[in-house]
């Protein structure tokens, strides 16, 4: 029997592009209430900058991808 050939819905992911200037909505609000953040720092940890406070976080990737709820507006 070939594995390679089997793929189950467990192993597609789907590979969002993320570039610094986006803002993007988590689904958690931060303490001061914003859902809004704009992504500072792209590479295997994702920066991000609350809109409101101005308080600054780092994500690992895998943990970004699953928190972010929609891209408000893309930098071109």
């Amino acid at each position: 029997m070939d594995y390679n050939n089997e793929k189950g819905l467990s192993d597609f992911k789907m590979t969002v592009e993320i570039k610094v200037g986006n803002i993007v909505r988590l689904r958690k609000a931060h303490p001061c209430g914003s859902y809004e953040w704009e992504v500072v720092r792209v590479g295997a940890d994702i920066g991000l900058k609350c809109l409101k406070c101005q308080r600054r976080v780092l994500l690992e990737r895998g943990v970004f991808e699953r928190r972010v709820k929609e891209f408000v507006s893309t930098s071109d």
